[in-house]
């Protein structure tokens, strides 16, 4: 019988839990260790973890890497740690499942990946979307609707209290239209199977409470080779509205696709589950009768077996252990992951030249 996998998890906070509990509830994993800067996070987390005194708690990353060497290493911290902490993971010999994105720079993020391909180890990124069964079958139904496309999505967050502060301390390193932004990158560009051609974005500080330099709303504009386009917006701070911040919609010259979400999912912009709950999908056909009116009712898809935010990173971690059990190749998958790094990335480039960026 195959031992579990031993690793060492890297931030306790909401991400970092979530998989925590996902390793914990799988037999293929062992949690041998949790960092993070904070005790007051990490004390919670072991809270809920059942047999938690046999977990490693440190507050050193370096340290837990050298004292437990794992098998592999679960990095959920900020944004700007994440290239130095998974080149540290991979020059240990341990495979990474590495929190979106992967790093703060696309060159960064090209190292990490030529460095896991000649270590022989995985290095698994955490975009959750494609591992959510509504979104894969919205994807698969908005490549029906023609060519081209037309992408509107958003996900703005009224934030407050504790969610506001890791908001703040995301944006120190990036903005909400790329740390959010990769994910619905990633999404227009299964969709449409094209290559982007240029980026267009705008973006503006509402508060005070941030340093110049940064950003806490933003939009993109993407233009794709086949002729598509894509729009995504991405607000953070107690100042943003809860009225639209939930637009998942494609257009295409057949119709048009729509993520439905219920009130309850609308009523909390900052409910982590809200973020990838879906309802059903709403199909509208553009074909007219004769007599030009249309020719079919709007069809709406339930949302069957709908996963929360938990069960979604379940989801990624089986995605995880697969990799380095099966051996899979994830050549499509950082090339997916640095896609759409370099597309969010050339947005806040735009937004602080106010320039059109060409893709090459």
């Amino acid at each position: 019988m195959t031992s579990p996998l031993r690793i060492l998890i890297v931030g306790c906070g909401h991400m970092g839990t979530s998989h925590a509990l996902a390793y914990q509830a799988s037999p293929d994993f062992e949690i041998v260790g949790l960092v993070s800067r904070g005790e007051v996070s990490r004390t919670a987390l072991v809270a809920r973890l059942d047999g938690a005194t046999k977990i490693a708690l440190f507050d050193d990353y370096v340290r837990a890497l050298e004292t437990i060497r794992p098998d592999a290493v679960c990095i959920c911290t900020y944004p700007d740690t994440h290239a130095d902490y998974a080149n540290k993971a991979l020059e240990a010999g341990c495979h990474v499942f590495l929190e979106k994105p992967v790093a703060t720079t696309v060159e960064d993020a090209e190292r990490l990946v030529q460095l896991a391909h000649e270590r022989g180890l995985k290095l698994v990124i955490g975009y959750i979307l494609q591992h959510h069964p509504t979104w894969q079958r919205f994807v698969e139904e908005a490549q029906q609707l023609g060519k081209p496309l037309v992408m509107r999505m958003n996900l703005n967050q009224q934030s407050s209290g504790d969610a506001w502060r890791t908001h703040k301390e995301i944006m120190r390193s990036m903005s909400p239209i790329v740390d959010c932004g990769v994910h619905y990158v990633e999404v227009m560009c299964r969709m449409t199977a094209s290559r982007p051609k240029s980026v267009s974005a705008i973006g503006v500080r509402l508060t005070g409470e941030l340093p110049p330099h940064t950003y806490n709303y933003g939009q993109l504009q993407i233009r794709f080779e086949d002729g598509s386009v894509g729009w995504y917006e991405a607000g953070w701070g107690p100042m943003m509205s809860q009225s639209a911040f939930f637009i998942k919609d494609v257009i295409g010259p057949k119709g048009s696709l729509s993520i439905m979400a219920s009130k309850e999912t609308l009523s909390d912009s900052s409910d982590i589950n809200s973020h990838t709950r879906t309802d059903s999908l709403l199909f509208h056909s553009g074909k007219l009768q004769a007599d030009g009116t249309f020719a079919e009712a709007d069809r709406s898809m339930a949302s069957e077996a709908e996963p929360d935010h938990d069960a979604l990173c379940a989801r990624e971690q089986e995605f995880f252990r697969r990799a380095i059990r099966e051996n899979l190749d994830l050549s499509s998958h950082w090339d997916a992951a640095i896609d759409s790094l370099k597309i969010v990335l050339a947005a806040d480039e735009s937004v602080r030249t106010g320039q059109t960026v060409l893709l090459s």
